[in-house]
């Protein structure tokens, strides 16, 4: 598995926890550490320029930083910090999330999500990777340049098909989360290289974000992902992805074990490893892994998660 990734989403209450978890897997060797957009109670891009600074080899991304959240020319620029403090370590992760959390939390105008994806795409790469954007779009506008290029790739958030398209097409790579395993080799993987195709460039990574428990209690594996991501299915995104997928209806039938077992790796150590390997065998570049743990006793569970993680980081 040397030439895959493994990485970890992390969780924590404030930013000096975040930044003590990303030390802490660094000493365990995997690959990578990723803030979602709420990044462990503060802003993930702030906390990650003070992981880059007490960290030396480990890969940080974001998955991802919503794009309404700031115009793309600040978000380069708050990337232009992070890129000197850990050179060659930073992916940067973007993506529209959702209607209702944007509308509430930023007052956004949310339309054309995939529109505004492509314009961000659009102005960020070029700026990041070449120094300088003039772009007049239909929802954004910049004129910016930096001292010099970065060494950072710019990924997309991925659902349905067209916006895995489109990360083909427009990005470095496309992060899904909570898709099932086969939507993700069979539907997904196929549009990414499409959109690649279409652009004439090579396919770029296919990161998949996906919940993991080593354990042998796979029911209360699957109750923690219910507790955690239990409105995901009904949320108009997730449940038109899960649509795609041949799950119909679940904003009535919530997640299913069907559904579970087809998103959770869960198992134990020889089970989870096989379940890696094969979404490696069929495509994928990286793993982007958020822990659950399969009973009261949360710190024992992440830890035994970690150590197999970081044994196949090793291979």
């Amino acid at each position: 598995m040397s030439a895959n990734k493994i990485g970890i989403s992390i969780s924590a209450s404030g930013a000096a926890e975040t930044v003590t978890k990303i030390q802490r897997i660094e000493e365990l060797g995997i690959h990578a550490a990723w803030l979602t957009s709420g990044g462990g109670g503060g802003d993930s891009m702030t906390m990650l320029a003070a992981a880059a600074a007490t960290t030396e080899t480990i890969l940080l991304g974001t998955s991802i930083v919503q794009t309404w959240s700031r115009h793309p020319v600040t978000l380069v620029q708050q990337t232009q910090v992070i890129a000197d403090l850990a050179p060659g370590r930073f992916r940067l992760g973007i993506g529209p999330s959702h209607r209702n959390a944007m509308e509430k939390m930023f007052g956004a105008d949310f339309r054309a999500p995939l529109g505004h994806l492509r314009e961000y795409l659009q102005i960020t790469k070029p700026l990041i990777q070449s120094g300088s954007i003039e772009f007049e779009g239909r929802w954004y506008s910049a004129a910016a340049s930096l001292r010099k290029p970065l060494d950072v790739p710019v990924m997309g958030s991925a659902l349905m098909p067209g916006a895995f398209e489109l990360c083909g097409a427009e990005a470095d790579g496309a992060i899904s989360w909570v898709c099932p395993d086969f939507y993700l080799r069979k539907t997904a993987m196929q549009a990414l290289k499409q959109g690649a195709r279409n652009a004439s460039k090579p396919t770029p990574p296919m990161i998949v974000h996906a919940p993991i428990s080593v354990t042998e209690n796979v029911e209360m594996a699957r109750n923690g992902v219910k507790n955690r991501l239990g409105y995901f299915p009904s949320t108009p995104f997730y449940a038109r992805m899960f649509a795609e997928a041949g799950f119909i209806g679940t904003p009535v039938s919530g997640w299913t074990d069907e559904m579970l077992d087809s998103v959770l790796i869960s198992g134990d150590e020889e089970a989870v490893t096989e379940r890696i390997q094969g979404i490696f065998e069929w495509g994928a570049s990286e793993l982007l892994l958020t822990i659950v743990p399969d009973s009261d006793d949360a710190d024992a569970s992440e830890d035994r998660t970690l150590d197999l993680l970081a044994k196949l980081s090793e291979s």
